[in-house]
C-alpha cells in the first residue's frame, strides 16, 4: 500500500463514512492523476441504505492534491524548511435528485447550515444551489435534481505530517455531519420519480 499523507487522508474520511453506516456507490469511485499538471483527485460517493439504484439523496466527496502540495510535501520529507504547509482541497455536494417536479430551493437550503463540521481547525462553506433540468429526445422535462456544494481546505501542519493519526482525530465529526445532512435532505417531501431498478 502506497504510504503517503493524502491516501492517510483518504482512509481517515473514509473510515468515518462508513463508520456512520452510509453506502459507498461502488462504481462512483475514483482516483485520478493529471499526467500534464500533476495534480491527484480522489472521488467517491455515499448514500442512505436502502435508497434504491440511483439513490434519491448523495453526497460527492472530492480530494484533490494539488502539485505544489506534493511539493512542500517532499521538501518537508527530506528535512528542509516548511515555508507552507501542503493542503488538501475539500468538496463536499449534497445532490437530491430523480425528482418528478422542479424543485424550490429554499426548503433544500432550510436544512443546509452554513458551514461543515470542523475537519481540525478548518471548516468547509456553503455555495449557492443548482437546479438541474433534464429532457427527453424532444425536450421534455422528464427529471430535475437539486445540488449545493461545501468547499474549502484542509492545512496540513508538521504535527500532522510527523503523526498521520492526528488525520483520524481531525476527520472524526465528517462522518456523522454527513450522514445527518442526507437523513435531513430525505426528509423533505420533494415528488420522486421511481428509482430505475424498479422500472420495467
Amino acid at each position: 500500500m502506497l504510504d503517503h499523507v493524502f491516501t492517510d487522508a483518504i482512509g481517515a474520511l473514509r473510515d468515518t463514512v462508513e463508520s456512520a453506516l452510509l453506502e459507498r456507490q461502488a462504481f462512483e469511485e475514483r482516483f485520478q492523476a493529471d499526467v500534464l499538471l500533476g495534480d491527484l483527485t480522489w472521488e467517491t460517493s455515499y448514500a442512505l441504505p436502502g435508497e434504491g439504484s440511483p439513490p434519491r439523496t448523495r453526497a460527492d466527496i472530492t480530494l484533490d492534491w494539488p502539485t505544489w502540495a506534493q511539493t512542500a510535501y517532499r521538501s518537508w520529507y527530506i528535512g528542509e524548511p516548511l515555508d507552507e504547509p501542503p493542503r488538501i482541497e475539500v468538496e463536499i455536494v449534497f445532490r437530491v435528485q430523480r425528482l418528478a417536479t422542479a424543485p424550490d430551493p429554499r426548503p433544500f437550503l432550510s436544512v443546509l447550515p452554513l458551514e461543515s463540521s470542523p475537519i481540525g481547525s478548518e471548516r468547509l462553506y456553503r455555495s449557492g444551489p443548482t437546479v438541474e433540468t433534464i429532457h427527453d429526445h424532444d425536450l421534455e422535462a422528464v427529471e430535475y435534481a437539486i445540488e449545493v456544494s461545501y468547499d474549502g481546505s484542509y492545512d496540513l501542519d508538521e504535527s500532522v505530517l510527523a503523526d498521520g493519526s492526528e488525520l483520524d482525530e481531525h476527520f472524526s465529526s465528517m462522518g456523522g455531519w454527513i450522514a445527518s445532512t442526507l437523513v435531513r435532505l430525505g426528509d423533505l417531501t420533494f415528488e420522486f420519480l421511481p428509482p430505475e431498478d424498479s422500472q420495467a
